[in-house]
């Protein structure tokens, strides 16, 4: 694995941060009106995003997701600026405003989204695995899911199939302890889900996904073992939300107390403590990383403002011309 150094430390911090402010700018602006209809945030999840950018070749290998969707494509490379226009439904926006909170995307920076569909990425991911085996692309796709959508037919559907023809991917479930508002405990006997992966003769285990260290080692064995034609390997992520699933989440399954058990082993926290400890930083240069991010949220946030909405023609432009129906000619 790429060795963990100081810059590595470095990196995860404000990249981690601009990631929770990126997101707690959007619960601002949500409030307010201006991003509108579902919207999922990834606050106490950044460590899973960290350590997996770390062993990722960001030249080849593939990512895709469910709706919680937002910092995986900055991650990835896309404009941070552009992602929060597209929450704001402007046409300087990833899809031009048409995509969302839940359908973000980038083929250019092999970011394949954002699916509001519970389970629907699964058998896409694997599509994706199987297209880079039979060109021989020497890539391996990322394929995120929550804890429920592991109850979903259409995961051991595609098990059966990844195993069986060795595609390079790694499934990944980001289980933060509530599908929605249901807990794994009410919705199966058995809440060690990586098990699931026994039934299929596939590599799995579990991650203490509130460590970037952690899921940065586990994810490289996996992406190693799938480039080298070995196939599959499923990995439960052990991580938990802050917030709630969505913005419109009353949170009355869980207590503020439990909330703050968890921010005592916030992924973030973790890492400016070694930062700390080991002397990677001074409290001014923190502060310095601490202002760079509160500038760049600044940014995005101005250039949603200032971006225009799409014109009503391009509702008619982002779907198939029909050669048969020449009323309504395509800009694009």
């Amino acid at each position: 694995m790429k060795k963990i150094t100081k810059a590595t430390y470095l990196k995860w911090y404000e990249e981690m941060l601009f990631w929770r402010k990126f997101e707690d700018k959007l619960a601002q602006v949500y409030i307010q009106q201006k991003v509108r209809g579902f919207l999922h945030l990834y606050n106490g999840q950044e460590a899973i995003l960290a350590g997996a950018l770390h062993v990722m070749d960001l030249s080849k290998d593939k990512m895709i997701t469910a709706y919680r969707n937002h910092v995986q494509p900055i991650g990835m490379g896309v404009d941070p600026r552009k992602v929060m226009a597209e929450l704001y439904g402007k046409k300087t926006g990833t899809s031009m405003g048409m995509g969302g909170s839940m359908h973000i995307f980038s083929k250019e920076h092999r970011f394949y989204g954002g699916h509001g569909i519970v389970g629907g990425q699964i058998p896409l991911g694997a599509g994706l695995a199987f297209a880079d085996k039979y060109f021989k692309r020497d890539a391996v796709t990322l394929t995120f899911l929550g804890d429920g959508a592991a109850r979903q037919g259409s995961l051991h559907e595609t098990f059966t199939m990844a195993v069986k023809w060795n595609l390079p991917v790694v499934f990944c479930v980001e289980n933060n302890g509530y599908a929605m508002g249901t807990s794994v405990a009410r919705t199966s006997k058995n809440t060690e889900i990586w098990k699931l992966g026994l039934g299929y003769d596939m590599p799995c285990g579990p991650v203490d996904a509130m460590n970037p260290e952690k899921v940065a080692e586990a994810l490289d064995e996996a992406i190693v073992r799938a480039r080298k034609g070995e196939g599959p390997t499923f990995l439960e992520l052990k991580t938990y939300r802050y917030r709630g699933h969505s913005m419109s989440d009353a949170q009355q399954y869980r207590t503020k107390e439990e909330v703050a058990e968890y921010q005592k082993i916030d992924p973030i926290t973790q890492v400016k403590d070694i930062i700390k400890k080991n002397k990677y930083a001074t409290d001014k240069e923190i502060k310095e990383m601490d202002k760079r991010v509160k500038d760049l949220v600044a940014e995005c946030e101005k250039f949603a403002e200032d971006s225009d909405f799409p014109e009503v023609q391009t509702m008619y432009d982002v779907v198939y011309e029909q050669k048969d129906y020449p009323f309504l000619p395509h800009k694009l």
